[in-house]
């Protein structure tokens, strides 16, 4: 579950539960409280009609009156037992499949309850083997039971793909103290080799004999080419992609779309086909599979639709944009719905074609296999505090095999990385260093998580690291609260209105045009928030800027330092532009200076809005215009 389930109920037995359950609903929209004539009615009610259940009953009664309709952990709807004091939010049944588990999670930071957890993978920080999007064959159970138990077992993948971090126990196959994948720094000197494993956790999109010790995890490293006649019938289109995919020894389940040519979009069988299976159509333009460079091109084609391949051009061409295959289930959210027309690919390399083209009386198709694409998500974990770090941030740390950063900002979220992460840290001024690593490692084929402060957008890593990201790699950028935005929320209110945000460090923007900034807000009336305000080798700039803001607004100004927002050792100062001290101030601290409409109230620094307000019928104040 990457979110709250779209359709939850909310059962409750007592007066104090019901409490409870309003809470929770009038926080969540998608949750409503089921009111019938006895409890037990409302929770099997609630089973066969929601796909979450969230009871504020006892224990024993959910597991009495649920028991009889038990059936299959994948389709069984999630349920979690609160309280009805609201102290736990107990993950009951699907805690791992059906995503009990993360319910309780987030119905813990919803009502302040602890979240117990069922399921002994979540327990221990593994990724669950059948949770990460991909089709799973084999000893699931057994290999699973392996490496909660910490025997050795053997991973061996045809290629490295964005997948999180495998625990310590967990060795390559090909793992060797020299290679990128070898002994981490952490692992016991007396640890059992992977050479003695017994358990297997094979990666590939091959079609090979199971035994009762290997796991198999099917990644969507194909995509089938399809091209027909008109009117071709599904059956044979189907007859004849199995055909060529057991001939080569491939699986079916590791298709990660079909794709053909736009003319060839609303062709009944092929639509059909993709539908068959949960698979997104790609639909290439005539221009584009013309430009692929096929083995088996044929004149006949291109005089009948304009290009010398579909088949084999349209398998080449790399996979639909916008699609994240490697945790994502294909068919939880598919880019367009199941048989439906997804856009053209973007630019991007090549497949290997591993099947080519096969023909029946009125299809053909072709496979390629398409290399891993790596994973950059450049993450904020905000200003310091716990609480201010996007739950985003928390999943794409956890979704990362790899993380790179700051030594003291890695240190602040080590705690939430799973066990087996590797962590690169360098010392600060070593941007570059950490961005050249971090790009590395996803072109290797990891899920790399780029750690910064704040905002990674707002003076921080994104821009360098997209500025050298290419199109071989997926990047995701995780927004965090920003440093001005801490430091406000401390303060009052400052940036309530216009304001701009101005770094004094000229290390990499000369001073002149920082100094022409600095006059145009202060021209302009904006509030400011000074970044990087002073340091022991940049200690006049500050003084400067303020110097030139006080040329155009009063010396009754009010200004503002943070220092360390959110932290333990936060400090706030409140001063006016004629009294505030620039000595005071390190880069430990951001400087907010109003403008001429900021004022101080009860202690606290605001800017108005600056919109006109009326009264409403009600008596209370609206504005005439919302933000």
């Amino acid at each position: 579950m990457t979110g709250a389930p779209v359709r939850v109920a909310l059962v409750a037995s007592t007066a104090a539960g019901r409490r409870q359950a309003a809470r929770l609903a009038r926080i969540w929209p998608h949750a409503h409280l089921i009111e019938g004539e006895s409890v037990a009615d409302d929770l099997r009610t609630a089973w066969q009609t929601h796909s979450a259940v969230i009871a504020f009953v006892a224990t024993g009664i959910v597991v009495r009156v649920l028991a009889p309709l038990l059936g299959d952990k994948h389709t069984d709807p999630a349920v979690v037992v609160v309280d009805e004091t609201g102290r736990y939010a107990i993950a009951l049944l699907s805690g791992h499949v059906g995503g009990a588990n993360e319910l309780a999670r987030q119905v813990g930071a919803a009502l302040g309850a602890e979240p117990v957890l069922s399921t002994a993978t979540d327990l221990r920080g593994m990724p669950g083997l059948d949770l990460l999007g991909w089709p799973v064959e084999g000893a699931l159970a057994a290999v699973t039971r392996a490496v909660l138990d910490g025997e050795p077992v053997r991973l061996a993948a045809d290629a490295t793909w964005p997948l999180p971090a495998w625990p310590e126990n967990v060795r390559p196959e090909n793992a060797c103290p020299d290679s990128p994948d070898g002994p981490r720094p952490d692992r016991s000197p007396d640890a059992r080799p992977a050479a003695t494993a017994v358990h297997t956790i094979r990666i590939t999109d091959r079609d090979l004999p199971l035994d009762a010790h290997t796991v198999v995890l099917r990644p969507p490293s194909l995509v089938a080419g399809i091209g027909a006649s008109r009117g071709a019938g599904v059956d044979e289109l189907d007859q004849l992609l199995r055909h060529a995919l057991a001939g080569a020894g491939l699986s079916l389940a590791s298709l990660r779309c079909l794709a053909t040519a736009e003319i060839k979009a609303a062709e009944p069988g092929i639509r059909e086909l993709a539908s068959r299976y949960g698979l997104d159509l790609v639909c290439h333009p005539i221009d584009r599979l013309a430009q692929v460079e096929v083995p088996t091109p044929s004149e006949a084609v291109r005089a009948a639709v304009g290009t010398p391949s579909v088949a084999e051009a349209a398998a080449l061409l790399p996979p639909e944009p916008g699609r994240d295959p490697h945790a994502v289930p294909r068919k939880a959210v598919p880019a367009t719905p199941p048989g439906q027309p997804a856009q053209g690919a973007a630019p991007g390399p090549l497949g290997e074609l591993v099947i080519a083209k096969t023909a029946s009386a009125m299809g053909t198709v072709a496979v390629a296999r398409h290399a891993p694409r790596g994973r950059l998500a450049i993450i904020g974990i905000g200003p310091g505090a716990r609480d201010l770090l996007v739950p985003r941030a928390v999943a794409e740390l956890r979704r990362a095999s790899v993380v790179v950063g700051l030594r003291q900002y890695v240190a602040q979220i080590q705690d939430l990385l799973r066990p087996g992460t590797r962590v690169l840290t360098s010392a600060m001024g070593a941007e570059r260093r950490r961005i050249h690593l971090a790009l590395a490692q996803a072109r290797a084929g990891h899920a790399v998580a780029l750690v910064s402060s704040g905002d990674p957008a707002v003076y921080a890593m994104a821009s360098p690291a997209l500025d050298e990201a290419d199109e071989t790699i997926d990047v995701t950028v995780v927004p965090g609260v920003s440093a001005a935005l801490a430091a406000s929320a401390v303060l009052g209110a400052p940036l309530g209105h216009d304001h701009a945000v101005i770094s004094l460090s000229d290390l990499h923007t000369p001073w002149p045009v920082i100094q022409q900034r600095v006059r145009a807000a202060a021209e302009a009336d904006l509030v400011v928030a000074f970044y990087n305000p002073r340091s022991h080798g940049r200690d006049w700039q500050l003084t400067a800027a303020l110097a030139e803001l006080a040329e155009h607004r009063p010396p009754s100004t009010p200004v503002g330092l943070v220092r360390n927002a959110s932290r333990p050792d936060e400090q706030a100062v409140l001063s006016t532009l004629a009294d505030f001290d620039p000595t005071r101030v390190d880069m430990y601290g951001l400087v907010i200076v109003g403008a001429r409409t900021t004022r101080v109230v009860a202690g606290r620094m605001l800017t108005p809005r600056g919109y006109r307000w009326r009264e409403t019928d009600a008596g209370g104040g609206q504005p005439e215009e919302a933000q």
